[in-house]
């Protein structure tokens, strides 16, 4: 005959009281030691739920959270110039944006692609104030790796990108003279490659010759061999 189970050891009243006074469920606004203002959901005396923030500063977070943290999708926004703007919308994970989102700088650049742990990194799309956009690849809040800049003017660039500057192998179209430039850049400067005329015919402000044919017998293998003489000279100063 099996012997039964001894009962559970009773919760001690401290604790009891404890856990009760602790606050949990959707409560109206309660306001925090810090300046903070927070209606929402609670867990355990931690935000937890749906809830919505407004910090000291003024700007509000509209949202999701998690033990305490923004955690999931919500929206922040922001005083500019006397009036709410919003800043940010999309993941977050650790009180830090990560995932999907888009953003909206005070300048008014907007960012829409990637985050993570608070930065720019993976697939996005920026669009600048003067007009120019880049998308592609982004790593740290930088642009890396690669990816297209078109520029206001139309002119633009497509290839290798790092630390936010030209770096590698790429093209740039000079579309208002109706040529291209291929070949390699370092640290954001042009310093070997190959000029021909593209669709000169269509140009807006097309040079006033057309380019001479390369003459070179094999100007591929002379490329190469610069290329690889700049980046032994830049990983030496380093």
């Amino acid at each position: 005959m099996p012997l039964p189970k001894p009962p559970p050891p009773a919760e001690q009243l401290w604790k009891k009281a404890e856990r009760k006074g602790k606050r949990t469920g959707l409560l109206k606004t309660v306001y925090e030691t810090n300046g903070d203002k927070y209606t929402g959901e609670w867990k355990l005396d931690k935000r937890d739920g749906k809830g919505t923030c407004v910090s000291k500063s003024g700007a509000i977070y509209d949202g999701d959270w998690v033990t305490g943290l923004r955690h999931g999708y919500g929206v922040k926004s922001v005083i500019r110039n006397s009036e709410y703007e919003k800043q940010y919308s999309g993941g977050w994970a650790n009180d830090k944006k990560e995932g999907f989102g888009a953003n909206f700088y005070k300048g008014g650049d907007k960012y829409e692609g990637e985050w993570f742990e608070g930065q720019r990194s993976g697939w996005g799309r920026q669009q600048y104030a003067n007009g120019d956009m880049y998308e592609g690849e982004w790593l740290e809040d930088s642009r890396n790796g690669l990816g297209l800049l078109i520029l206001a003017n139309g002119n633009r660039y497509e290839g290798d990108w790092e630390d936010d500057l030209k770096h590698g192998d790429g093209k740039f179209f000079y579309l208002d003279k109706g040529q291209q430039y291929e070949g390699t850049w370092v640290e954001g400067t042009a310093k070997c490659g190959t000029f021909i005329d593209l669709q000169r015919q269509n140009a807006e402000d097309p040079t006033q010759y057309p380019l001479p044919e390369l003459g070179l017998f094999d100007p591929r293998a002379v490329l190469a061999e610069s290329r690889r003489e700049h980046f032994e000279s830049l990983y030496e100063e380093q």
